[in-house]
């Protein structure tokens, strides 16, 4: 009987260990992400009260300078996000029910692989091998199709532009988003889709409607991570760049709008004075970016929490 109680203080000890610890690790990092926004505050206020002639370049104010920073940073994530996601998704669904289970665990490792290449990796290959490559194929779209304003001229004589960068920010995201996407398919009530099969359903209408909608929350994760890691990401798209604060949408010109990482990785060495306070400020709005879009992709995840394959 004393065994016993001891057993059961015992446990009753360990889960209030595990509890406190759990509830401080979630407190801590409540603090950590509080004290990051205190400082990018704090250090952001002389740029959001400079006037013309404190900040880079000929901006009247702080708006206008970070404008098309914020602007490049969602239109090339939007690029990255537009390839990556069918293919992250037509990966997934390869390795998880139609590859041979040898193929799939190869293919799988690799996948993961990827995710552990630093990203100025990514960015060499950029510009030694793809932008060559793909320049090209971008003349032919404006000698063909430039009276479509995306792929409007003149054209980059080297390739480096946005889509260019897109693209290597897509194979950048792409392990993180196939890798989730395949262990949500993976978890797909096996019940349902073995009768969808017996119905007489082929293997990509069982996909369509037994899959495909009980992982939805889980795609749209998948899309948000990625999302998360093309917006932040600042090596790649320096080393591809050759930026300008520009807003526009030309695909193939060599005048690319910049985004926030890069413009700070490149001008931060550089800047003193209120430049500083401007580079901070600007990403405090990446922060405040990032911060929302989590913020409607847990929304949009939190509307299918009661999801379950039996209710589509």
């Amino acid at each position: 009987m004393t065994t016993d109680t001891a057993r059961r203080g015992g446990i009753r000890l360990g889960d209030r260990v595990f509890a406190g610890s759990a509830a401080t690790a979630g407190a801590l990092i409540l603090i950590v992400l509080a004290a990051v926004a205190v400082f990018l505050i704090a250090q952001s206020l002389p740029a959001l009260g400079a006037g013309p002639g404190e900040l880079p370049g000929t901006a009247q104010n702080f708006w206008v300078y970070v404008w098309p920073l914020v602007f490049g940073t969602i239109w090339s994530a939007f690029l990255a996000l537009l390839v990556a996601t069918p293919l992250s998704i037509g990966i997934a669904l390869f390795i998880s029910h139609y590859a041979p289970r040898r193929l799939a665990q190869a293919l799988g490792y690799v996948i993961d692989l990827l995710a552990a290449v630093p990203s100025v990796v990514f960015g060499l290959w950029g510009i030694v091998v793809l932008a060559p490559f793909v320049q090209p194929m971008y003349s032919w779209l404006v000698a063909n199709l430039g009276w479509i304003p995306l792929f409007a001229g003149p054209v980059s004589g080297t390739g480096r532009t946005v889509l260019t960068a897109s693209v290597v920010l897509a194979v950048m995201v792409l392990p993180i988003m196939t890798a989730i996407c395949r262990e949500v398919f993976l978890q797909a009530p096996r019940l349902h889709e073995e009768a969808a099969l017996a119905l007489g359903a082929t293997r990509w209408e069982m996909i369509r409607m037994a899959v495909l909608p009980f992982a939805r929350a889980g795609i749209v994760s998948a899309i948000m991570l990625g999302l998360g890691r093309a917006l932040g990401e600042t090596m790649a798209v320096a080393m591809v760049l050759s930026p300008a604060l520009v807003v526009n949408m030309f695909l193939l010109t060599s005048i690319n709008p910049n985004t926030i990482a890069a413009n700070i990785a490149l001008q931060f060495p550089e800047a003193t004075g209120v430049s500083v306070n401007a580079l901070i400020a600007s990403g405090l709005v990446l922060f405040l970016v990032t911060l929302g879009i989590n913020m409607i992709a847990r929304y949009i995840v939190g509307r299918r929490r009661a999801f379950s394959g039996a209710n589509a």
